[in-house]
């Protein structure tokens, strides 16, 4: 078998056997095949797609390339929760701990924040003392006892994945999705989850841009799982502004402990509640979404989320404290806000203009390597639908930084003020099972 001739039948529409696909990456995987032959194959994906059965096929290729993750340990139905990356996405802070406290075991690994979007590994580090490495005996013993963990991903968990989305970042192949779908899936089966509910963003400051695209890489991600016998359900939800108020590592640690007192803005709620009764009923908890919801709002009412989330803080040796005091959580030197300049109705919030205005004051990361400051970031006084005077706060900056300008110019320029209320948008689009 010759890599090149792989990469002629793709160019050439041929469907590549599973036989095939696994050479491929395990050979790229070795170093025994170069990158620009696997940069040429990623062209002719791009180009030609695949059938169900490929990208099938493909996902457990690069599952199966590194790690994989046994949580046979663990008692009962085993439920993960992905999110394909928003601005002020904090939804795992609190969907998990309620899922939990159901009684639905989640044993999840997260990631860390990227560019504009937010990663849950950053904010839970946020809190002193907080270990996002367990070794894999505590690991599950913390799941058993309190039905949760949170860890950062193996460094060797599809490293296929991670050698492929590096490539296909330079040479213009990320936006595929039987690669966006194979990425995803590869690291949620390689992680070991019985049941998976994916939350699609969609807007301005998600990958996917439009519900168009992200209804194909619902379908596509729901399909994968289904033919892999793991219980998939993909919830489609809006990313045109930032979800919730704050934006930033520590802020986002404190608004999630805020909806798990029963607090916290509406929408921020509403998508964790669809989440984690999604989720509830995959794991056998109760008969019928609507069942799940009612039950999770009492949940979320008695306190039995803000329970759940610090004993979680407490087992993996972060500072229980934050969650009766959110002020012990790291705080920037500065705050500085940002004043509006006409009056009307917010009737727009670039989402990914306030993840980049986050990103430059240290919220997030321009390249991997680059440091993270827990405690700065933005919080939003204004959101789409509210009414502005001349000179109401619209947003404040949470800065260690002497020069602030700049982002305050980028926020001022995120938000878009007109005479008319504009029509509210669903916070979830629709789902795919």
């Amino acid at each position: 078998m010759r890599m090149v001739d792989l990469i002629q039948n793709k160019r050439d529409g041929v469907r590549l056997t599973r036989e095939q696909l696994y050479f491929a990456i395990q050979g790229y995987t070795k170093g025994e095949i170069p990158d620009y032959q696997m940069s040429a194959m990623a062209m002719a994906i791009y180009f030609q797609g695949m059938d169900e059965e490929e990208i099938a096929d493909l996902t457990m290729a690069m599952a199966n390339s590194g790690d994989t993750v046994s949580l046979a340990g663990i008692r009962g139905v085993k439920v993960d929760k992905h999110s394909t990356g928003g601005v002020g996405d904090k939804t795992s802070l609190i969907v998990v701990p309620l899922v939990a406290a159901a009684g639905v075991p989640v044993a999840k690994m997260s990631g860390r924040g990227l560019g504009h979007t937010g990663g849950t590994v950053d904010k839970l580090e946020s809190i002193s003392g907080f270990r996002i490495e367990l070794p894999s005996e505590q690991f599950i013993r913390n799941v058993n006892d309190n039905k949760m963990a949170l860890v950062g991903q193996s460094g060797n968990l599809a490293p296929a994945d991670k050698q492929l989305y590096a490539l296909r970042d330079v040479t213009a192949t990320v936006n595929s999705i039987p690669l966006i779908a194979s990425s995803i899936m590869s690291k949620k089966i390689a992680s070991g989850a019985d049941a998976i509910v994916l939350d699609v963003k969609v807007g301005s400051g998600a990958f996917m841009k439009s519900l168009e695209e992200a209804e194909q890489l619902a379908a596509t991600m729901v399909s994968i799982g289904k033919s892999l016998n793991r219980k998939t359900i993909a919830v489609l939800s809006d990313m045109n502004e930032p979800l919730g108020t704050e934006v930033g590592n520590a802020l986002e640690v404190a608004e999630a402990i805020e909806v798990l007192r029963g607090g916290g803005e509406a929408r921020l709620k509403e998508i964790c509640l669809v989440l984690a009764a999604h989720m509830t009923v995959a794991g056998g908890a109760y008969p019928s979404f609507e069942k799940a919801r009612e039950a999770l709002e009492g949940i979320l009412e008695s306190g039995q989320g803000l329970a759940t989330f610090r004993k979680f803080v407490e087992a993996q040796g972060g500072d229980p404290g934050i969650v009766d005091d959110p002020g012990l959580l790291p705080q920037a030197a500065l705050q500085i806000s940002v004043r509006a300049e006409k009056e009307g109705y917010v009737q727009a919030v670039d989402a990914e203009s306030i993840g980049v205005a986050a990103m430059l004051l240290g919220a997030g990361r321009a390249r991997k390597e680059d440091a993270i400051d827990y405690s700065v970031g933005i919080s939003l006084r204004k959101k789409v639908g509210d009414p502005v005077r001349f000179g109401d706060v619209l947003a404040v900056i949470h800065s260690n930084k002497d020069q602030n300008q700049d982002i305050s110019g980028k926020i001022l320029d995120a938000y878009t003020i007109g005479e008319d209320r504009p029509d509210e948008v669903p916070v979830v689009h629709r789902v795919v099972q």
